[in-house]
């Protein structure tokens, strides 16, 4: 009895969590549409996000289509199949590792930036001072960051996407022997509008799901040094899980249902 007591507060603080993210996600949701807005937080958000996320997913996005068609050619050998290179790259990169590699890499440069970032705030109390300055915690720090996120990780996932494709066809005609005009067609021939809008939505849920956990860790962090540090890694291992659930989730909804 002892260990089934153990396990059933284990789930029901999990539940608890979950619900309290949830009610988190919709207070969030909810003052996306009511005014004041401030733009120069979303602003400095979509630069935090977007633009300075670009190199970490451009070397993990080549890196990966690289060592993919280096890998279907291996395998393929086994079957005279060689042939199927640039169409297992396309699909593979733009249906399943574009965006999951990105919303990873998300979660470990931004997830975690937010949360220490608020965790940090609410230690020194600059939260309490913005509620004495009549501003919302909520609008001021959570919203810009989840609608920031919201925006350009689907941006990020689109050029991960053509850059990890890229990285494919590097590896294909300048190592593998593919003929470059022919592993372009290919390559256009065998991706369909639904890939593209998978992996697009995709990307706007993994932003939104990683904005918004490093958010909620940063609010309900605790106080001192490991309070902030507890939040971080907590939010990192959050938005990771949540993140690889998600993509199970909408491939299925996609490709299954």
């Amino acid at each position: 009895m002892t260990i089934l007591a153990a396990i059933g507060r284990s789930v029901l603080a999990l539940l608890a969590s979950v619900g309290r993210v949830f009610i988190f996600a919709v207070q969030a949701l909810s003052h996306v549409v009511r005014p004041p807005f401030y733009h120069k937080e979303l602003a400095a958000a979509l630069l935090n996000i977007g633009w300075l996320s670009l190199p970490v997913v451009g070397l993990t996005a080549i890196f990966t289509g690289g060592a993919l068609a280096l890998q279907i050619y291996a395998g393929g050998a086994r079957f005279n199949a060689e042939a199927v290179v640039p169409q297992i790259v396309a699909i593979g990169m733009v249906r399943e590792l574009g965006p999951v590699l990105v919303g990873l890499m998300i979660a470990a440069r931004v997830t975690s930036s937010i949360a220490a970032e608020i965790a940090t705030m609410k230690v020194t109390e600059q939260i309490d001072a913005l509620i004495t300055l009549s501003t919302h915690p909520m609008k001021y720090l959570t919203v810009p960051r989840v609608l920031a996120a919201l925006i350009s990780v689907p941006v990020l996932v689109a050029v991960g996407d053509i850059i990890g494709v890229f990285g494919g066809y590097a590896v294909a005609t300048g190592t593998l022997g593919f003929n470059p005009a022919a592993y372009i067609k290919n390559t256009v021939d065998f991706l369909e509008p639904l890939d593209i809008i998978s992996s697009l939505t995709k990307g706007a849920v993994f932003g939104f799901a990683a904005a918004l956990i490093g958010c909620y860790f940063g609010m309900h962090s605790g106080r001192g040094a490991m309070g902030v540090g507890a939040a971080t890694k907590g939010s990192v291992e959050a938005a990771a899980m949540v993140i690889l659930a998600a993509n199970f989730v909408l491939t299925g909804v996609f490709f299954t249902l």
